[in-house]
């Protein structure tokens, strides 16, 4: 079992920052998979940026050139989000994986952007 902690949601205007936290009760080293995903309101969940065997990428192309994630190598995986627009409003989820295949999900935690 590993239990997810997100922080770092909250209320920022258009044009803003904000940088999200996903703390894992594991070392990120025995994961195969972390991923940021978030949900809008009527949407579905939609994958935004992840890290596959240590390569990272932007998975959603919104998000291309103004969200990046990172870790710490340690416990925590990053979401930097620049540049953040009204439609980026929405749940934020850290999502990982083990190398079995069993994947995990945090709690989420509220973006909003909005002046």
């Amino acid at each position: 079992q590993v239990q997810l902690v997100e922080s770092g949601g909250g209320l920022v205007q258009p044009g803003g920052s904000l940088r999200l936290s996903c703390v894992a009760s594991v070392n990120i080293f025995s994961l195969n998979f972390m991923g940021w995903y978030r949900q809008a309101p009527g949407k579905e969940r939609e994958l935004v940026a992840s890290i596959t065997n240590g390569d990272s990428r932007s998975d959603s192309k919104s998000v291309k050139g103004r969200f990046t994630i990172s870790t710490d190598n340690v416990h925590t995986v990053y979401l930097q989000m620049n540049s953040l627009k009204p439609e980026d409003t929405a749940v934020y989820y850290c999502n990982v994986a083990l190398y079995s295949g069993i994947n995990f999900w945090g709690k989420g935690t509220l973006v909003t952007v909005s002046s």
